[in-house]
């Protein structure tokens, strides 16, 4: 498994509930792209519209040697899950303040995967906790290190 690119920001403001893996569906020259590395998931969400989760602001740059047939960078790209697995996912979003947030993008057997988590948004008061429990982290294995 190589990780391909990751969400920091994600972990930051979501407190994470369930973690789900899925294909994506790309063209040729996305593929191509995602495998140099060129590939930015930070403001990227995913959303789900009739039976069918859609990953949207996920930028992948056009390839370098790919002429006519590029893509768009910023295109509505389909997740690929199965039924029962979107069954389970529309039926937790619904809940109240949850959404669905790509966390890191990889290939697996030469096959680009996401991996998607389902997220409450974090409150001011949350993200200063992480920040000081990060930092105590920090001053614990630096006087450790001494």
């Amino acid at each position: 498994m190589e990780i391909v690119a990751t969400n920091k920001k994600a972990r930051f403001n979501y407190e994470i509930i369930e973690k789900i893996e899925s294909g994506i569906s790309l063209k040729g020259t996305e593929v191509k792209s995602v495998r140099n590395k060129n590939v930015s998931i930070g403001e990227s969400y995913a959303q789900i519209k009739e039976n069918e989760v859609f990953l949207h602001n996920l930028h992948i740059s056009p390839y370098e040697q790919g002429n006519r047939e590029n893509h768009d960078p910023v295109r509505v790209r389909k997740l690929l899950l199965h039924k029962q697995e979107i069954k389970k996912l529309v039926s937790k979003i619904q809940l109240k303040g949850l959404s669905l947030v790509p966390l890191s993008i990889y290939l697996r057997k030469g096959k680009v995967k996401i991996e998607l988590a389902v997220g409450r948004g974090k409150r001011l008061v949350d993200k200063r906790e992480s920040i000081k429990k990060r930092t105590i982290e920090r001053e614990i294995s630096r006087i450790v290190k001494k």
